[in-house]
């Protein structure tokens, strides 16, 4: 048996682009994406707070210390700039891995820097 538990999240990110036109995704500074370990083409799960809808996609890099959270695609639908989101992966494991696992979160400001960050 393999349980699903949460991996990574960046919580209260705000969005500051949105690009209709593109093929899809999210871009995120990678310099967050290092903070709670998400890997290019990660899929991720993102909760919109200000408008309650959810969707599923994949991470793309974006260029490392601009912050950007930009919503892609379908996915520019889901969001505004400055709307604040929740970005989380979640991860297959067994329940011994279950055991000593450790998700890692931040959390952010309205510029999407980290003011919190832990594991576990």
């Amino acid at each position: 048996m393999h349980l699903r538990l949460l991996k990574s999240k960046l919580h209260m990110a705000a969005v500051t682009h949105t690009e209709l036109t593109y093929h899809g995704s999210i871009t995120i500074d990678p310099e967050l994406m290092e903070a709670v370990g998400l890997l290019p083409y990660e899929q991720v799960l993102i909760g919109n707070c200000n408008n309650g809808q959810r969707a599923e996609t994949y991470v793309i890099k974006g260029s490392p210390g601009d912050r950007t959270i930009q919503m892609n695609g379908a996915m520019a639908r889901l969001a505004e700039p400055g709307d604040r989101v929740i970005i989380i992966s979640f991860a297959s494991m067994t329940p011994e891995e279950a055991e000593t696992h450790k998700p890692r979160v931040a959390v952010l400001d309205d510029k999407n820097d980290i003011v919190e960050q832990w594991e576990g």
